[in-house]
């Protein structure tokens, strides 16, 4: 039978270019202790990287800078959430940029989850997670949540702007625009009329 190290290497061969792990993705293959032995085992011989706490992803090398190629430091975050069975979103200011609400480039990596509330140092970059309450969390996954998160971001007041709903009427797929009609009643009070506004020609249901 291969070794546990034998396994996590065939098991990492399947995975697409750049996936970070955790030792939570072998507990099937033996207990704590021998997984995280195997892991210290693999990195000690250049077979893996250790790329964060707890992270580890397999050694490449760049065809275009010709040198190590940095981590994913998205799939470490998403390594992190699976790790710790919590929900996240990308923070507000990025959904603003993507919807043209905003010039601003965001300068840091932050997401909102129902976990808790902290920084780590992920792939050299720091990465801070916002715990946030389950009104808010439960637009995860949602099409509508790129609006909220980028509304949420703006702001009451910055999101009177008048280009604001001229932008989103113009921008947004019928399907987002609907799934926003459906959860209007889940938006905060001031957000409301801005989504009635987005979405007053799409029907509920339709």
């Amino acid at each position: 039978m291969p070794s546990i190290a034998g396994q996590i290497m065939k098991r990492l061969s399947e995975q697409k270019t750049g996936w970070v792990c955790t030792p939570k993705d072998f507990l099937d293959l033996g207990s704590r202790a021998a997984v995280d032995q195997a892991l210290y085992r693999l990195v000690k011989a250049g077979q893996l990287r250790r790329v964060g706490r707890g992270l580890y992803d397999v050694p490449r090398i760049s065809t275009l800078l010709k040198r190590l190629a940095p981590a994913d430091v998205y799939s470490a975050v998403a390594a992190v959430t699976r790790r710790d069975d919590a929900r996240i979103m990308r923070s507000g200011s990025v959904y603003a940029n993507l919807l043209g609400l905003t010039n601003q480039v965001p300068a840091k990596i932050i997401y909102d989850t129902d976990g808790p509330s902290r920084i780590l140092t992920i792939a050299g970059f720091s990465v801070r997670f916002r715990h946030a309450p389950p009104s808010v969390m439960r637009w995860t996954g949602k099409p509508g949540a790129v609006v909220v998160q980028a509304l949420r971001w703006l702001g009451p007041y910055a999101s009177k702007d008048p280009d604001v709903i001229p932008i989103l009427k113009r921008v947004l797929p019928d399907y987002v625009k609907l799934d926003l009609s459906q959860g209007i009643r889940y938006m905060p009070a001031w957000m409301r009329p801005i989504a009635h506004d987005v979405t007053n020609d799409k029907v509920i249901g339709s």
